[in-house]
């Protein structure tokens, strides 16, 4: 890999992973103000949090779509027509996530209390919620601006940009949590209403810096037509889908887990948290592949293209290589930072050195799978990822961890094995080639 093409890929994928790690730190630190008010309040948020990102996953299809169709026509060279599918997303967000977050907000307090039998905390996660439930729709609009910027390859503009929310966030809802310069104290409330809030306001920034910059694109708030509309879902669905199945499938995974014993559930938690934030490296720099993969298809260089895949392949591995050797040296000092007990540190010791190798095994899944969604091939990732995750993991962890009795060692054995299956059969896809010949 030279370093001109080490320096295109870092210039784009360096700001994508700094703006998903900066969501991860940004809630811990929703988390350590909420935690003040008592465990109950830090269930509650906890639990919403959890069903609000379910919801929110219906939408992230719209940022790999509208990055995938953006990058495509820098590639073919009409940078004038690249606002034309942020236009379509911006539409569809407002027929779509706009009248579905106003009714999850009105039929919150059933699906809270459905989802939850425990009273208390479904009282405490309600109003938390219902508050972070009406951002759907600002959620759907920073998804189309990032998608925009880095399709564009300008994803240093989202991340100051997101900074500067992130900010906003937390000095906003430590003023409503709290109830700080005047304003009433609204507990948990006020934490889901300060994210909200902040991403609004993050939606206008991004709308403001489009304004500003609009020399050179064509920008324009008529109705997009019915085909822009449908290439867009078209590119959408199946990543929103796989990522609603994936955090179902996490909660499928814990009730197994729950059935090995509490204490395994217990560090099956923070094994899992520690990985979802570790990986944020992979996944940022697969993302960046969307952009340069489908930029190069735009250019019709389907030989750089390819080679895009193996070289931000190989800059991952290295990553993340570095990443899960602390995992693998050192597990009893990490698992120590959240769990106290000896003996059920003594539990996570392998799984953790597992997870360290795991994640560069997933490497090749995390990139090629993001650069085939650059190709247009979404939903072969999706068939690809639910496949692997429903009809092989799952059943087969239900077997292996609470009947045959190999516990949380053997579950995690068998999600290395399944991240391997999945490795080689999209680094298999992408030999192939047979991608190249989608058109958008």
């Amino acid at each position: 890999m030279t370093q001109t093409r080490l320096k295109a890929l870092l210039t784009l994928g360096l700001p994508i992973m700094g703006a998903m790690m900066s969501q991860s730190l940004l809630n811990l630190v929703d988390a350590a103000m909420v935690g003040s008010l008592g465990e109950v309040a830090l269930a509650g948020v906890g639990f919403g949090s959890y069903v609000n990102f379910i919801c929110v996953a219906c939408l992230i299809g719209l940022s790999s779509g509208v990055q995938t169709l953006v990058a495509r026509r820098v590639g073919e060279g009409t940078v004038r027509s690249t606002p034309g599918p942020v236009i379509a997303g911006l539409w569809l967000s407002l027929l779509g996530a706009l009248p579905v977050s106003l009714l999850l907000f009105l039929l919150g307090p059933l699906f809270i209390h459905w989802l939850n039998a425990d009273t208390t905390v479904a009282e405490a996660a309600t109003p938390y919620f219902q508050a972070r439930v009406l951002g759907m729709f600002g959620v759907a609009l920073n998804f189309c601006f990032r998608g925009f910027w880095n399709g564009i390859s300008q994803s240093m503009v989202y991340l100051r940009a997101l900074l500067i929310m992130h900010v906003l966030n937390v000095v906003i809802s430590y003023c409503l949590i709290f109830g700080v310069a005047g304003l009433p104290a609204m507990g948990a409330m006020g934490a889901g209403l300060g994210t909200t809030l902040s991403l609004y306001i993050g939606s206008a920034m991004y709308a403001w810096l489009c304004w500003r910059d609009r020399q050179g694109y064509r920008w324009h708030l008529r109705w997009p037509g019915s085909a822009s509309l449908r290439q867009i879902m078209s590119l959408s669905w199946p990543h929103s889908l796989q990522q609603v199945l994936f955090a179902f499938g996490v909660t499928v995974l814990f009730w197994i887990i729950s059935l090995v014993g509490t204490h395994q559930l217990a560090v099956a938690h923070v094994l899992i948290s520690l990985a979802l934030f570790l990986i944020l490296p992979g996944v940022g720099l697969g993302m960046a592949a969307t952009s340069l993969v489908s930029q190069a298809i735009g250019r019709k260089e389907q030989e750089d293209a390819y080679q895009w895949g193996w070289d931000v392949v190989k800059v991952s591995a290295g990553i993340l290589v570095l990443l899960g050797a602390p995992f693998i040296i050192w597990p009893e000092f990490i698992l120590g930072i959240f769990l106290k007990a000896p003996e059920v540190i003594a539990m996570g010791v392998m799984p953790l050195q597992i997870t360290g190798m795991m994640m560069v095994i997933d490497a090749a899944a995390l990139v090629l799978s993001q650069a085939l969604i650059g190709a247009g091939a979404n939903k072969t990732v999706m068939a690809v990822n639910l496949s692997s995750q429903w009809l092989l993991f799952l059943p087969m962890a239900a077997i292996i961890g609470p009947v045959l009795g190999y516990g949380l060692v053997g579950i995690w054995c068998l999600q290395a094995f399944q991240r391997l299956i999945n490795s080689s059969i999209y680094g298999w896809i992408w030999y192939q080639r047979k991608w190249q010949k989608i058109r958008l």
